[in-house]
């Protein structure tokens, strides 16, 4: 079965861990590896905003060692490797650069057509959380206020009616607030679409509180850089 029709459904609860390989040498990634192991984590994502070196060697590090599914979760088609299992095909509706709309899709295609690849349309959506992040200053774009739920869901209901498979709310790495719980709630009584959520969350009760309001995924990344004992909650 795939990745996409074994995780990715509107019934699904699941916990994904986000590894951005270059925050971690060998040694550090080999001890969240082993912190991995003992959670109930259910998906693996990779990605940057930044380089696309060390992209193999981690995949191929925790593929050897993990009995999970490992995503990419691309910056740009340099951060591209056919080590992993499956693609988020991010197109950043939420923003109007066209590069992330299109632009580096065109230049990965031929590579994910000949990879092998799982590739998973997504719709990615940045929502404000309360600092400007990595991911909405490399992009170029603004996020989407936190009060206007109503362009949130008009924005994910677009995505779906271009075709996409699934949509991520995203407040980006290191944010202060993640995603409002009654945005997601909006979001989620207007569409079918599996719903991702991550950015600014650092609890276990945020995780449980994002999977009440209707989010399907919802991923931690940055709480276990600053926390290596995060990952015990779970």
């Amino acid at each position: 079965m795939k990745i996409f029709e074994r995780y990715f459904n509107t019934d699904s609860k699941l916990i994904a861990i986000l590894i951005d390989p270059d925050k971690h040498d060998k040694n550090s990634l080999n001890h969240l590896i082993d912190k991995i192991k003992l959670s109930s984590i259910d998906l693996i994502f990779v990605g940057s905003s930044l380089s696309g070196k060390g992209y193999d060697s981690s995949i191929e590090s925790i593929k050897t060692k993990v009995d999970k599914p490992v995503l990419l979760f691309p910056g740009s088609h340099l951060q591209l490797t056919e080590k992993a299992d499956a693609l988020l095909n991010l197109s950043l509706i939420s923003g109007r650069n066209p590069e992330l709309l299109i632009g580096e899709h065109v230049r990965s295609s031929l590579f994910l057509k000949q990879s092998g690849l799982e590739i998973i349309p997504t719709g990615y959506v940045l929502i404000d959380g309360g600092v400007r992040t990595s991911v909405e200053y490399m992009s170029g774009t603004q996020s989407i206020p936190r009060e206007k739920t109503d362009i949130a869901v008009a924005t994910v209901l677009a995505g779906e009616y271009l075709g996409l498979k699934c949509v991520y709310l995203e407040a980006g790495s290191g944010a202060k607030q993640s995603v409002p719980n009654p945005m997601i709630e909006s979001v989620r009584k207007q569409t079918n679409l599996p719903i991702i959520c991550g950015g600014g969350i650092k609890s276990k009760t945020e995780v449980q509180e994002k999977w009440t309001a209707g989010a399907n995924i919802v991923v931690i990344g940055s709480a276990f850089e600053k926390d290596p004992n995060f990952l015990e909650q779970f």
